[in-house]
């Protein structure tokens, strides 16, 4: 596979297409992009972030142990750089917003050392976001940590 990476494409559903708009765009900062009255493109931090309003709710998630944390299943995210993690940290802690995991270091001291949070949207679609210590580690395996 290449090193460069290349823009990911992700559909996701939600209840209230207005209320998703306000949190994506508002709160996380996403541009907007094509659009019809049931579905939004967004600029998800260089990514192709669908919405699709959808009439049925989504069924319960699971969750799997990480580090400490259950981990909600499934998730989508993002990996940013250390300051602009800890910079989006704050400014959702400011706004109030409600972590589904409050930011936290996951792994410290070994290979995958990484600052992450969790958070839901409107539709209770769960987000993580997450900050390398050392971006070039991000495939690293640390098969201590699994003996």
């Amino acid at each position: 596979m290449t090193d460069v990476l290349s823009p990911f494409h992700l559909a996701i559903p939600v209840r209230d297409l207005q209320a998703a708009l306000m949190f994506y765009e508002q709160v996380l900062g996403c541009g907007r992009g094509r659009q019809s009255a049931d579905w939004v493109d967004l600029n998800f931090y260089g990514h192709q972030l669908v919405l699709h309003q959808v009439a049925a709710p989504q069924g319960p998630s699971a969750s799997n142990p990480v580090d400490g944390e259950q981990v909600p299943v499934p998730h989508f995210g993002v990996i940013l750089p250390w300051p602009d993690f800890e910079a989006l940290a704050g400014r959702l802690a400011t706004l109030g917003s409600v972590f589904e995991i409050p930011p936290t270091t996951r792994f410290a001291g070994r290979v995958g050392e990484q600052r992450t949070f969790f958070l839901r949207d409107p539709s209770s679609n769960c987000l993580e976001f997450k900050a390398f210590r050392d971006p070039s580690r991000l495939f690293s395996a640390d098969l201590e940590a699994y003996r």
